[in-house]
C-alpha cells in the first residue's frame, strides 16, 4: 500500500509533532531528491520513525497495536519461525474467525507477506507496531523455546535406550542402530538448534558421577544450559559420532570430526572434538556459521592509527603480516576479514588451514590432514609452487612453518598466519625460539596484531565519571592518557577536554539485555615494524623492551585501545579487565 504523501503532509502539520515550518521545507527537500517525506523527516531527526509509522498507519487505515505489555500464546508465537520473525521484523499475535494478524514494521514488504500466508494457511491481517513492540515480542521466543526444548528433553530421556557401560564392547553396528533410535536423535537436534539460537559459540557436553551437563559458551562465557540423566551421555556421544563420521567404538582415545546442519535456512558447521574423561566421554562442538564473513575491520573494532597501519601492510605485495592471542580471540576471523579486503580477480589466494572455518569465493583452501602426511609444513611447501600472490597459514606452530613462511615472504608473497602469543611484542621473540633466523624476520614482518574479545554492552547502560584514585587502580595514568589521545585524534571528545571528563558505562541489566552485554568486539595491539623495531630486534631486546618501543611509536596497548572503547561506550572497563588479565 503506497501512501498518499499530500495526506501524510497534512496528519503530521495536524499531529504538532514537527512545525509546519519544518514539514514544507522537508517537503521541498523529498521534492528535490526524489524521496518520501516521512524519509526525510526521519534523516534529518525532525520526527522519530516510531511516530512516523503511527501517523502513517492513521493515513492508511491499519490499525497500531502496542506489544509492549502484551504476552503471545506460544502456539501462535510459533506460527512464524523465530528467524523469519527476526528477519522480517513480522510476529503473529492473535487469531480471529478472520484469519492471524500479524505486527510488523514495514506493511509494505509484501513478500514477507506473502511467505506468511503461504507458510501457515490462512488469512493474513496485517497491523503496524513499534521497534520495542516487536523487541519485546522476539524475547518471548526464547523464553518459549527454552520451555519447548526442556519439554522435549525431558520427554525423549525416559524413552532413551540407554548404552550400558558394563564392560561388555558392542559392535559398531550395534551402536550405530542405538544412535539413530527416534529418541536420541530429537534429543541431540534439539540441543543444537537451541544452541543456535542461543547464539552459542561452543556447546560442552560433560559426564559426570550422577548427570551429563550441557553448557553454551555465549559471548566468551560459558553457561549452564540443562542437565541431562547420566545415563543419556553414552547415547548422546554416539549420536554425535555418527554425525561426525567419527569411530563409535573407540572410546579410550580424542576424535576430532566435522558435520554440517541447517537450521531454519541457517547453515551452521560443528567442529567436534571427543577426549575420554573419567566419567564417559567429554564431547565438545565448535559453532561455525557459514557465510559468516561480510565483515569489516572497522566492525571488528579497528579504527584510528590501528586501521590505517593494517591497510598500509595489505597494500604492500610481499611480506608477513602475524595475528596472535589466545584461542577463541578472533584471530581467524580478523585473518577472514583482510582476506576479504585483498581478495580482488587479479590475484592468487592460496590457504593452508586447520581447520577452514569459513568457505570465500575465488580462494583456494586446503585442510591440514596430518594422517595422510599433509602437516602445515608439507602443505606449505607445496602452496608455494602454485603461483600464489598471496597465502594464508591457519597457524604457525614449528620452526618449519615458521622458516617457509619467512622464505615465503621474502620470495615475493604476501604471507598471512596467525601465533599463539599474549601480546603482539611476544610474537617476535616467540618467532626467533622457534629458529627463525633474526636478519630475515626483521626484513619481512609488516604488522603483528595482538587482540582479545570483550563483551559489548547493550544500548541501555549507566553513565558514571572515574576519579583519578579510581584511575590509578585500574591502570597507569600513562594508559589513560595514550587512550585520551586517540579519542582526541579522532575527534571524539571536545578539543579542550580532559582525561577526567570522560564518561564510562557500567552494564545495566534488562528484559531485554539480561546480563546488559550482548555480542563481542576486539580490542587490539597493532604493532608496526619500524627501523627503530628492528634495531631493537635485532640486538635481542626481550618483550618489555619491544612493547615499550612500540608505545613511543604510538602504538595503542590492549589495554588502552579497551579503556578508548570503554570511554565511547562499546564496553565496560571491568570486562576490559577481566580478559586483559586472563
Amino acid at each position: 500500500m503506497k501512501i498518499d504523501e499530500r495526506q501524510l503532509h497534512e496528519f503530521i502539520a495536524d499531529s504538532g509533532l514537527v512545525s509546519k515550518k519544518d514539514v514544507d521545507a522537508a517537503a521541498e527537500e523529498a521534492e528535490k531528491v526524489g524521496r518520501s517525506l516521512g524519509d526525510v523527516l526521519v534523516s534529518t531527526g525532525k520526527i522519530e520513525e516510531n511516530d512516523l509509522r503511527r501517523i502513517s498507519a492513521y493515513v492508511l487505515g491499519i490499525p497500531f497495536v502496542n506489544l509492549k505489555e502484551k504476552k503471545i500464546d506460544p502456539d501462535l508465537l510459533a506460527l512464524i519461525p523465530e528467524p523469519i520473525a527476526r528477519n522480517n521484523n513480522i510476529v503473529a499475535y492473535n487469531k480471529t474467525e478472520e484469519g492471524v494478524e500479524v505486527a510488523m514494521l514495514d506493511t509494505k514488504d509484501l513478500a514477507a507477506i506473502d511467505t506468511i500466508r503461504k507458510k501457515i494457511g490462512l488469512k493474513v491481517r496485517v497491523r503496524l507496531t513499534d521497534d520495542v513492540s516487536i523487541k519485546q515480542a522476539l524475547l518471548q521466543y526464547q523464553k518459549t523455546l527454552k520451555e519447548e526444548f526442556g519439554d522435549i528433553i525431558s520427554k525423549e530421556s525416559k524413552s532413551l535406550k540407554v548404552i550400558k557401560e558394563d564392560g561388555e564392547e558392542k559392535s559398531e553396528a550395534e551402536l550405530k542402530k542405538i544412535a539413530e533410535d527416534l529418541p536420541v536423535v530429537r534429543i541431540v537436534d534439539t540441543l543444537l538448534k537451541h544452541a543456535i539460537i542461543q547464539k552459542a559459540s561452543d556447546i560442552h557436553i560433560e559426564p559426570s558421577e550422577h548427570e551429563v551437563m550441557v553448557r553454551y559458551r555465549v559471548d566468551g562465557l560459558l553457561h549452564d544450559a540443562m542437565t541431562l540423566p547420566k545415563e543419556a551421555g553414552p547415547s548422546i556421544s554416539a549420536r554425535i559420532k555418527v554425525l561426525s563420521s567419527l569411530k563409535l567404538d573407540e572410546k579410550r582415545l580424542p576424535q576430532d570430526g566435522r558435520f554440517k546442519m541447517d537450521s531454519e535456512g541457517e547453515k551452521v558447521s560443528f567442529r567436534v572434538s571427543t577426549l575420554p574423561t573419567f566419567y564417559g566421554e567429554k564431547v565438545v562442538m565448535r559453532l561455525l556459521r557459514e557465510g559468516g564473513g561480510g565483515f569489516s575491520l572497522e566492525t571488528l573494532g579497528f579504527h584510528g592509527e590501528n586501521l590505517e597501519r593494517i591497510h598500509e601492510a595489505t597494500r604492500q605485495k610481499t611480506g608477513l603480516i602475524l595475528v596472535t592471542g589466545p584461542t577463541g580471540s578472533g584471530k581467524t576471523t580478523t585473518l577472514y576479514t583482510i582476506l576479504d579486503i585483498l581478495n580482488t580477480p587479479d590475484v592468487n589466494i592460496s590457504t593452508i588451514e586447520d581447520p577452514i572455518e569459513y568457505q570465500m569465493p575465488r580462494v583456494n583452501q586446503t585442510q591440514v590432514n596430518p594422517h595422510i602426511g599433509l602437516t602445515f609444513e608439507s602443505g606449505l611447501r607445496s602452496l608455494v609452487r602454485q603461483d600464489p600472490d598471496i597465502i594464508m597459514v591457519g597457524e604457525i606452530r614449528d620452526k618449519e612453518t615458521a622458516q617457509l613462511a619467512i622464505n615465503a615472504a621474502l620470495t615475493g608473497h604476501l604471507v598471512l598466519a596467525t601465533l599463539h602469543t599474549n601480546s603482539a611484542a611476544g610474537a617476535i621473540p616467540r618467532l626467533l625460539d622457534m629458529g627463525a633466523e633474526r636478519f630475515l624476520l626483521s626484513s619481512t614482518l609488516r604488522v603483528i596484531i595482538g587482540q582479545r574479545l570483550v563483551r559489548k554492552l547493550c544500548d541501555k547502560k549507566e553513565e558514571y565519571k572515574l576519579n583519578k584514585a579510581a584511575r590509578d587502580e585500574i591502570a597507569r595514568t600513562d594508559h589513560f592518557e595514550a587512550a585520551f589521545k586517540s579519542l582526541k585524534d579522532e575527534k571524539l571528545v571536545k578539543p579542550k577536554s580532559d582525561i577526567d571528563d570522560l564518561t564510562f558505562y557500567h552494564p545495566e541489566k534488562s528484559a531485554e539485555c539480561e546480563d546488559g552485554y550482548s555480542g563481542r568486539i576486539g580490542i587490539h595491539e597493532v604493532l608496526r615494524m619500524s627501523e627503530g623495531m628492528r634495531e631493537l630486534m635485532m640486538q635481542n631486546a626481550n618483550t618489555d623492551g619491544l612493547e615499550a618501543q612500540a608505545r613511543k611509536e604510538e602504538m595503542l596497548t590492549m589495554l588502552e585501545d579497551g579503556i578508548y572503547k570503554a570511554a565511547v561506550g562499546t564496553t565496560s572497563l571491568e570486562e576490559v579487565l577481566r580478559v586483559i588479565s586472563e
